[in-house]
């Protein structure tokens, strides 16, 4: 496919496509490779324009330090200034929005709401608390919402009036007659004094609510929601006479929560961490939906029972091979982003929630007009293995009468159209390539997003006309990692990255020319060297799976006759893409397989099953059968070595973290003998140790899918271990627990296996920080391969 490149971004190409057959200058060492990541340069970590498109902002971490510090950047060049001290109060700030109009903009710096004046750079500094306010939202009058907690407020650019618009309590009220009572009544009978008490006290309760009706300059009184509840998420209308609720009923039923002792502690003392529940122990509670029409405090609850779909069970066979009867009634649901899930069109005409099923099965996008307070389903997203907890994004159009919204309803996540009061959905995108981080101009005339058309791991700038039509690619960088427009629409800053480039800052035409870098922050001595460029490969499956695409590590020339011994990378979290141009998680690893390239091993890195980028089939293939396709995949990929790339089958090692970890367990335990060695790091045993969140979106719960978990767990199959390995996990990590380890261990101790050793850091969660950690887990790695693959 042809695309136009301005030459500005071809010499900018050009520069980093040198490196790509060029051999390391001089040897990697292990101690420079697991270093404090300082030394290579931080990333830009955000960035945001200025009120009038002639300056960016971006944080950059300080060396040595957890600080971030602003930096500005004029567009039209020049060095780059700190932001500090008192020339940080007329900064603005990331995520700011518009008003209809586009006069105005509202941000929240500091915990605290703004708004700048777009005709003349003037800023007002609305509120100036302790507490943190959020969630900014214009009218088309010109009014502005936010929140504070659950307060909500209310500020007119009319008039300059603030009003505190809306303030949920989860109490009961204290108006409300007290339930009936034998005793009560027959006090209030008996003396006389406890009547007119109470009476009086009623009067006045009365009278103050008259009062408030009447004064508008009063503000509203409190919602009371009940003590049983606790307040999810709400939403005020930009008007401010709607308030949308979302409520659960409070439990202390949450199921045994962890408790992970830590022994390197300032104190002197063993301490103890609180830490989740497993998986099925702590299902999600159903909530509630309420709408208050906040002139006279009445409520009504929101009936979900006319969604399509909802009343049905789709776990009712597992359900009943358990032994457990089928669900009646509405399923429990919930909303999909408590920060984002309910969205007022800024007329106030319209209410869009996005619900979700606790059971993972189905996702909702529904309206409602407040007069009438039903709710409509707009979009249904069903899927029999999981919703992607990803492309969920929504909002309204400029008409304030449509809604765009993400889905993967093609098996694509692609963008949609559908009016609020219903009618005939209109997919903007489409393709076997997916739409992130949808975004509307600031004219909403088109979507700005990342797309990866070309190939899943090339990701530009695309926009489409937000009528739907002709996609455009604006960039051709393959690692756009994220963007913002300019207020005005009129140019876009980027993030990029490539395989040996941190994240970046360059702008770009909003009609995709005149690219500029405008940062590079890597360090001279990480700049000079000449790193071995991956290739990217696709792999065949042999296992009806299509193309498995990964990235290959191996000398620029291949020594004629000579087998290579294999190390096998696994990328972590199951659905991550590392097999991408932007510059991966796991820069350390990859530094690494420089290293053992020079060591005479060849390395791949595959985007097995699971991993993200590739379309929900690829996603849900190991449904129900965690590590049973991915492993495939991974046989797949020897086979391509030895075909291709000169590898020795009898001299392969795997290795990988988190899942990575869990993967590398798999390979040893159910592939015995075809890999020689394994390192699994800070990785899964037994899924029923691992949260709810992530688990029973895959496997469901294991009271009504223990096979699920059987078949997925490392545990199950330890008996198999023949071969070298390495289990390495630190003792605080709170993600995956080192207990998964430790219970592993004992196993394999039962079973009087050899060939394997522990490695525990105990000052380590489930992400290393330190220094000394990374060199000595990857010391034990490197040494491993070299002891059995040689």
């Amino acid at each position: 496919m042809h695309r136009s490149i301005p030459l500005l971004s071809c010499l900018f190409l050009s520069a980093f496509a040198a490196l790509a057959q060029a051999q390391p200058a001089q040897p990697l060492t292990l101690d420079r490779i697991m270093d404090d990541p300082d030394w290579i340069g931080p990333p830009v970590e955000q960035a945001w324009w200025s009120w009038d498109g002639r300056q960016a902002y971006y944080l950059l971490k300080r060396d040595g330090s957890g600080i971030r510090d602003i930096h500005v950047q004029d567009i039209a060049g020049g060095a780059s200034q700190v932001v500090d001290g008192a020339s940080r109060a007329g900064i603005d700030a990331a995520q700011p929005v518009l008003d209809p109009q586009r006069t105005r903009m509202a941000f929240v710096r500091n915990g605290d709401v703004f708004v700048r004046d777009l005709r003349n750079g003037a800023l007002t500094q609305l509120t100036r608390t302790e507490a943190t306010e959020s969630s900014p939202r214009w009218s088309t009058d010109g009014a502005l919402v936010w929140r504070s907690g659950h307060d909500w407020f209310r500020w007119s650019a009319t008039d300059r009036a603030f009003t505190h618009a809306a303030s949920p309590q989860a109490q009961d009220d204290p108006a409300a007659a007290p339930k009936p009572d034998l005793l009560r009544d027959e006090q209030l009978r008996l003396v006389e004094t406890l009547r007119l008490e109470r009476e009086r006290r009623e009067a006045q309760r009365t009278r103050e609510t008259e009062l408030r009706r009447a004064d508008p300059t009063r503000a509203p009184a409190p919602v009371y929601l009940g003590k049983d509840v606790e307040i999810a998420a709400t939403a005020l209308s930009p008007d401010g006479r709607w308030l949308a609720v979302a409520t659960e009923r409070k439990s202390d039923d949450r199921g045994q929560g962890g408790k992970m002792p830590k022994y390197v502690t300032e104190s002197g003392y063993e301490e103890f961490e609180d830490v989740r529940t497993r998986v099925g122990r702590n299902l999600p509670r159903a909530q509630s939906f309420w709408l208050v029409d906040m002139r006279d405090g009445s409520r009504r609850e929101l009936s979900v029972a006319g969604l399509p779909g909802v009343g049905q069970d789709p776990l009712a066979a597992l359900r009943k091979a358990a032994g457990k009867d089928a669900l009646k009634g509405p399923r429990a649901l919930r909303l999909e982003d408590p920060g984002a899930g309910m969205l007022w069109s800024a007329d106030s005409r319209h209410l869009a929630l996005m619900l979700h099923a606790v059971d993972n099965k189905d996702r909702w996008l529904a309206t409602l007009r407040p007069e009438e307070a039903t709710l409509q389903s707009r979009h249904r997203l069903t899927d029999p293995a999981w919703i992607n907890w990803s492309f969920n994004e929504f909002g309204w159009m400029p008409d304030q009468r449509t809604l765009w919204f993400v889905s993967e309803e093609s098996g694509y996540a692609h963008l949609y159209a559908v009016e609020a009061a219903g009618g005939r959905t209109r997919a903007l995108t489409s393709g076997r390539w997916e739409v992130t981080q949808p975004a509307l101009s600031p004219d909403g005339t088109r979507f700005l997003f990342t797309c990866n058309r070309s190939r899943p791991g090339d990701y530009e700038l695309c926009a489409v006309p937000a009528a739907g039509g002709e996609v455009a690619e604006l960039t051709d960088l393959g690692g756009v990692e994220d963007f913002v427009a300019s207020p005005d629409g009129a140019r876009v800053l980027l993030r990029h990255s490539s395989s040996y480039l941190p994240p970046q800052l360059a702008v770009i035409d909003a009609g995709g020319g005149n690219l500029r870098t405008l940062t590079d922050t890597r360090k001279p001595e990480y700049r000079a060297i000449d790193f071995l460029q991956p290739e990217t490969v696709q792999v065949p499956s042999r296992h009806g799976a299509g193309t498995i695409w990964g990235k290959y590590y191996g000398p620029a020339t291949m020594e004629p006759g000579r087998k290579y011994p294999v190390v096998l990378f696994v990328h972590g979290a199951g659905y991550l893409q590392n097999v991408s141009d932007r510059y991966p998680n796991y820069f350390r690893e990859q530094m690494f397989h420089n290293l053992l390239v020079q060591r005479g091993y060849i390395v791949l890195d595959l985007d097995y099953r699971a991993s993200e980028g590739y379309g929900r089939d690829w996603r849900t293939a190991i449904y129900r059968q965690m590590g049973h396709p991915e492993l495939e995949d991974y046989l797949d990929g020897i086979e391509w070595l030895v075909e291709h790339r000169q590898a020795d089958r009898d001299r392969v090692g795997i290795y990988g973290g988190s899942y990575g970890g869990f993967m590398s367990f798999m390979a040893l335990f159910r592939e015995p003998g075809t890999f020689k060695a394994g390192a699994a790091l800070r990785p899964v045993t037994d899924w029923s140790q691992y949260n709810h969140t992530y688990t029973a979106n895959i496997l469901n719960t294991p009271d009504i899918d223990p096979e699920a978990y059987r078949k997925s767990s490392p545990i199950e199959y330890a008996e198999g271990l023949q071969d070298h390995l390495l289990i390495a996990h630190g003792m605080i990590d709170d993600n995956v627990f080192y207990r998964d380890s430790v219970v592993l261990a004992q196993r394999l101790i039962e079973l009087r296996k050899d060939k394997w050793e522990m490695a525990s850091y105990p000052m380590e969660r489930h992400g290393y920080v330190h220094a000394d950690s990374w060199y000595d887990q990857y010391r034990r790695i490197l040494e491993l391969f070299e002891r059995a693959l040689k």
